[in-house]
């Protein structure tokens, strides 16, 4: 299994290399900018079934599992002259960038085939930007309730019981 190295994600001081992590040699493991985490970086782990997100904020560690399926899709970014690909997720501040490139080609190409790694949906900046709908969450301890509580009539403890005067009882003999 191949793997890339820490430095192919995140370009060191006085790079002039643009992002390029490669959908077909997942696992990937590389840095990213991240501005609320202590130091600015966090440390991410691509697979084809989970992305891993590490980071320290305040001096408190952190590891984020998330599954690929989580994710709305990959979209496409102008950001002046390159084009970046981005890992969309609901939550900002869970995207992960991809590849970055000049050449509308290449990105052509790459955007493909992160697409039909992850079975994704290619996205455009504009449809990445608006919000999805909140998931219904379903209630945890419903299935601890009887049904049958579900059925019974609450009585009404407020109302007057029917009182009958000067009527007589006929009670039927053995």
């Amino acid at each position: 299994m191949r793997r890339q190295t820490a430095t192919s994600g995140s370009n060191p001081a006085g790079s002039s290399r643009s992002m390029r992590l490669d959908p077909l040699s997942l696992p990937v493991r590389f840095d990213a900018h991240d501005t609320r985490a202590d130091g600015g970086v966090r440390q991410i782990e691509l697979h084809r079934e989970r992305v891993v997100l590490r980071r320290a904020v305040q001096g408190m560690r952190m590891s984020v599992n998330i599954s690929v399926s989580d994710f709305r899709g990959i979209a496409l970014r102008e950001t002046g002259e390159t084009q970046l690909l981005v890992l969309i997720h609901r939550d900002p501040s869970l995207n992960i960038p991809l590849y970055a490139s000049a050449d509308r080609d290449e990105i052509a190409a790459a955007w493909q085939g992160w697409s039909d790694i992850f079975a994704l949906p290619q996205l455009q900046d504009g449809e990445a930007s608006e919000p999805t709908p909140r998931r219904r969450r379903r209630n945890a301890i419903r299935w601890r309730r009887p049904r049958f509580l579900l059925r019974r009539r609450v009585g009404d403890a407020q109302s007057e019981l029917d009182v009958h005067r000067n009527e007589r009882e006929i009670i039927a003999p053995d």
